[in-house]
């Protein structure tokens, strides 16, 4: 099948699409298929299983979107999308909506951290469409407020992300209970062991989609590393959120630091908001939707967020820590550079983290190129003890002592 990268005239024509939704996709001004779903939705319209390996910020949820949505309209059955976290499942909803609203196709969304009963009350009346996070779908299943006899096709979004957050008991609770007829896409980043598995066991003849080799990063982002140790990783940061105007995403280890650099932020006098697992899920709707529209122009995340942001204009990632998993990487850097938009990815490795950057750098393929600062120079990796900058901001340090 053609690349459509190859081809200047590539539209939505031609892939099988009923004249209905072709005409919802004019309404979204989409004229191009990205490649995933250039290659994708034909085969997915048939009915076919699908492995789907393409970068974050693809279009992938289109790619299953749109066929979901056109089998649905041709008969009875029901669809499950499987994510990894809330902020991805409320996103998809909002993408869905658009093609499946005009079809009388509800969607209902089950996510831990909102009202068990409200949701009750919305399968209650029997959506089509359910986007669920694995736990919280395992919860619905184990007080029996519906069943899964009607779904026809399933979806696994993310699943390497999902196997990566320990779901895979759940997943194949909810794998175990379909029913063995149906059409099954899985997509995903990278395709690990894991992913392998639950194609082989849970899938029939998959046909696999590859747009991007497994962990290649999306191509519009520029990728900048600074060694740099622990102590003056924040003047670092506080010299790159004044150089960089744009919208900044943040991302942070643990919950407890992310908290503590957005004080430090908030205290400089940018407008930020943070997102982690200890806020609530109003908390982060509303951290999302201020970095959707402008109210926040830095967001402070964990890997929570790492899938869940679809901001199309994000002009920085920070990885003010590097990620646990190195294949995280990927999917942090790709929150930038995307639509087409060109993006910047900088990452701070302190002198000890030779190895993790090395494992970075096997994921993706390719030595991340290591830059220095005008003002901080950079240090080097297992540079001796003895070496040190002397910062010229107490900013942050003081604040952190007072607290």
């Amino acid at each position: 099948m053609n690349h459509p990268d190859q081809h200047s005239n590539v539209d939505f024509y031609g892939l099988g699409i009923a004249p209905k939704i072709l005409e919802l996709i004019n309404r979204m001004k989409f004229k191009t298929p990205t490649p995933i779903q250039y290659k994708a939705i034909p085969i997915a319209i048939e009915g076919k299983d699908i492995v789907g390996v393409a970068q974050t910020g693809t279009g992938k949820t289109l790619a299953f979107g749109i066929p979901m949505v056109q089998r649905l309209a041709q008969g009875p059955g029901r669809a499950l999308i499987l994510v990894p976290t809330r902020e991805l499942a409320l996103q998809v909803d909002e993408a869905l909506h658009k093609i499946a609203q005009p079809f009388g196709q509800r969607s209902a969304v089950l996510i831990g951290g909102a009202s068990m009963s409200n949701q009750i009350r919305m399968l209650r009346r029997n959506p089509r469409i359910i986007i669920a996070t694995p736990g919280r779908m395992n919860d619905h299943l184990r007080q029996r407020t519906f069943r899964l006899t009607e779904f026809r096709i399933l979806v696994l979004d993310e699943a390497d992300r999902m196997l990566d957050m320990g779901f895979m008991p759940q997943i194949e609770q909810v794998l175990d209970n379909l029913p063995k007829d149906r059409q099954t896409m899985l997509f995903s980043a990278t395709i690990p062991e894991k992913v392998v598995r639950i194609a082989t066991k849970y899938m029939k003849l998959p046909v696999s989609v590859e747009i991007a080799r497994s962990g290649t990063a999306a191509k519009n982002v520029t990728q900048e590393l600074f060694i740099i140790r622990k102590e003056y990783k924040i003047q670092l940061l506080e010299k790159l959120l004044y150089q960089y105007r744009g919208a900044v995403l943040i991302f942070i280890r643990t919950k407890r630091a992310a908290a503590r650099i957005t004080r430090g932020i908030r205290a400089l006098g940018h407008n930020v908001a943070e997102i982690h697992s200890d806020r609530s899920l109003k908390q982060r709707r509303e951290a999302l939707d201020g970095f959707k529209t402008g109210r926040f122009r830095i967001l402070v995340a964990t890997d929570i967020a790492a899938r869940g942001i679809d901001v199309k204009e994000i002009e920085l990632v920070i990885n003010y820590d590097l990620p646990d998993d190195a294949e995280n990487y990927v999917h942090r850097i790709g929150r930038t550079g995307r639509a087409d938009h060109e993006g910047r990815a900088i990452s701070f490795a302190t002198p000890d983290q030779r190895g993790e950057v090395r494992d970075i750098e096997r994921v993706m393929q390719k030595a991340l190129p290591i830059v220095k600062h005008p003002e901080l120079g950079t240090a080097s990796f297992d540079a001796p003890q003895t070496r040190s900058f002397r910062p010229r901001s107490s900013r942050f340090r003081g604040r952190r002592k007072r607290r």
